[in-house]
């Protein structure tokens, strides 16, 4: 080997630094190039809500900097912000939870690889929802586990059961399932009972479950119920990303049983020391602005029932279950078998930026796209409109 090449080598990136990449992202580049160009685009792609985070939580997090001491917090959080969350169970599902086990993170990504760290040996396999997030995938095959797709259909409305779990169980065993109620990309949630009988059987398996619980607070057709209501031997991951429109701030927490808390703080000094002071201080604030988050609910719900309505009647006719969250993933199988190019040309042609479905489906990906209600009602009546046009 020549000292070029063994130069090369030594920058050639990792099995596990290989990562797929998530494609919402690339879409949303290409929609900044095309907005560059001049041209009018309507983000439908990403998912993140297009209201400002409320002015109380701006102003509590101004009168902290202009305080001017902005430094490390303990790595589970700042104990006031620990004890709201625990506060914010008990009130809103009746559940108790000791702040020892409540961990603040740095948004829920954080809390994904805290908790795959705390739960999972290298090699682990571990079972998603397909359709299911990207990253989800991702993140677990860079840390060295093997994820095991459960593909979902209209039979089952969209979920995971105890049935098609033990069915994956027997052919090879399984470490671990993350669901997530409000899913994402579909918006269709679980009922109660159809959670609680999975826990359950994910219990009796052995089987460690992880509970996605970002979209808590989008719910529209039935109320979100938490993992925690049935068991404390589960890993609970939350936000203040999606109810809260904190994005950008990247503070979320997970709960966890109290054998995994002590691994869980240790992993966080290492990792990442602490969450965003900051933003924590923010976060707390975030529980006392419900009013004006409530005004911006009322806006996903306007936006969803345009999309529900209009959407069949500009020829997108079947539509995923939207219960919650703020997303519609159509079915574009009459007109492609290619989302990527289909979701190429609808931004090329219509200005609509939306996401195609390989990003969060192996098997039923490529006829699929996904549209985010996030924005205003105003842009979903005009890609209403331009979706109409474009698919006669």
């Amino acid at each position: 080997m020549s000292r070029i090449d063994t130069a090369l080598s030594l920058l050639t990136p990792t099995r596990r630094g290989s990562v797929a990449p998530f494609l919402v992202m690339d879409v949303m580049t290409a929609a900044a190039k095309a907005e560059a160009e001049g041209k009018s685009v309507i983000h439908m792609e990403v998912g993140q809500p297009a209201a400002p985070t409320p002015l109380s939580i701006r102003e509590a997090a101004a009168k902290a900097l202009m305080q001017g001491q902005i430094g490390y917090t303990l790595a589970l959080g700042i104990p006031d912000l620990r004890q709201r969350i625990a506060r914010h169970y008990a009130e809103t599902h009746g559940v108790e939870v000791p702040i020892g086990r409540i961990a603040v993170t740095m948004g829920s990504s954080s809390a994904f690889i805290l908790s795959f760290l705390a739960l999972f040996e290298h090699g682990a396999r571990v079972a998603i929802a397909s359709p299911g997030y990207p990253a989800y995938k991702n993140i677990l095959e860079a840390l060295g586990c093997e994820v095991v797709f459960i593909e979902t259909t209209a039979a089952t409305r969209w979920a995971v059961t105890p049935d098609m779990l033990a069915a994956e169980h027997a052919r090879k065993k399984l470490d671990g399932i993350l669901i997530a109620s409000p899913a994402n990309p579909t918006g269709t949630m679980m009922t109660p009972e159809a959670l609680k009988a999975l826990i359950e059987a994910s219990r009796d398996l052995g089987i460690r479950f992880i509970s996605d619980e970002i979209y808590h607070g989008l719910s529209y057709e039935m109320p979100c119920h938490t993992a925690l209501e049935t068991s404390d031997d589960v890993v609970v991951i939350n936000s203040f990303s999606k109810y809260y429109c904190m994005t950008g701030w990247r503070i979320g927490w997970m709960v966890v049983p109290e054998s995994l808390a002590r691994s869980v703080e240790c992993l966080a000094q290492n990792l990442f020391i602490s969450a965003p002071q900051l933003s924590q201080v923010a976060a707390l604030a975030a529980f006392d602005a419900t009013a004006e988050l409530e005004v911006i609910k009322a806006g996903y719900a306007a936006n969803r029932r345009v999309l529900l309505d209009g959407l069949p009647k500009a020829g997108l006719d079947r539509l995923l279950p939207v219960d919650g969250a703020f997303y519609v993933y159509a079915d574009v199988a009459k007109y492609t078998n290619d989302s990527l190019d289909f979701a190429r040309r609808m931004l090329a042609e219509t200005g609509i930026a939306a996401t195609p479905g390989p990003d969060f489906d192996p098997y039923g990906g490529l006829h699929a796209i996904r549209f985010s209600f996030a924005g205003s009602t105003a842009d979903m009546e005009e890609a209403v409109r331009r979706l109409g046009e474009w698919l006669k």
